[in-house]
């Protein structure tokens, strides 16, 4: 056999290998995603039962493997009778509007909450920026960069992210009580009551947001006495 014959029977073995392996994999890959599938419709329907235990473990599956389509339900969990229940389900939203959906930006998203975590703001909101150029549509980069910006006393800044991520996700309780934050802190009171009761009309398990709101009601009433 001469070498150039030698060295297509190698090539053919070796295209024949690695095909051997690709079609070992898809039905791998395959396997995982129609098992993930089924839990999340498991847990979906286990959210709609009558056992509280089960609606909660139901809301622990989908914080891991839920997505944006399985919002609707789990957000009406935050009015579930068991607080359990109500625990576990803004768990699951805020695990679920922490994807992306796109791999490479939710591991820049990652990065950006171990900076933040650290206290190193400046670098995260660097880092979060990066995941708004990847992907300007993901609500949660929005909001982590509003956060920061909060934290480090830039309002104004802050404010116009809370308001792109409020164009992709008006549900959004988080972002609803940090602009009530903000506005409190402007010594705006009335509009900082609107939105922290905006932010309680959706998830009514943010017990500051209500401390908040009772605390601005009495001031709210003060001066209103006042002028009487």
């Amino acid at each position: 056999m001469r070498v150039y014959d030698r060295n297509l029977l190698g090539w053919i073995v070796l295209r024949a290998v690695v095909l051997g392996l690709l079609a070992a994999y898809v039905p791998v890959v395959q396997g995982a995603q129609d098992e993930a599938t089924a839990r999340r419709e498991k847990a979906l329907s286990e959210l709609q039962g009558g056992n509280a235990e089960a609606r909660a473990k139901g809301c622990l599956v989908l914080a891991e493997d839920g997505k944006p389509s399985d919002l609707p339900p789990v957000m009406a969990a935050l009015y579930d009778p068991d607080e359990t229940v109500r625990r576990a389900a803004e768990q699951a939203v805020w695990r679920i509007w922490s994807r992306s959906g796109d791999v490479a930006a939710d591991r820049v998203f990652e990065a950006g909450m171990a900076q933040m975590r650290d206290g190193d703001l400046r670098a995260a909101a660097a880092t979060f920026g990066q995941v708004i150029g990847m992907k300007p549509e993901f609500a949660e980069a929005w909001n982590k960069r509003a956060t920061i910006y909060f934290l480090l006393g830039e309002d104004d800044i802050s404010l116009r992210d809370c308001d792109e991520v409020l164009k992709r996700n008006p549900q959004h309780f988080g972002v609803l009580a940090g602009l009530g934050q903000i506005y409190l802190r402007k010594g705006d009171l009335p509009r900082a009551l609107d939105y922290f009761e905006r932010a309680l009309a959706i998830n009514p398990n943010m017990d500051g947001v209500r401390d908040s709101i009772d605390a601005i009601g009495k001031i709210l009433a003060e001066k209103q006495k006042r002028f009487i």
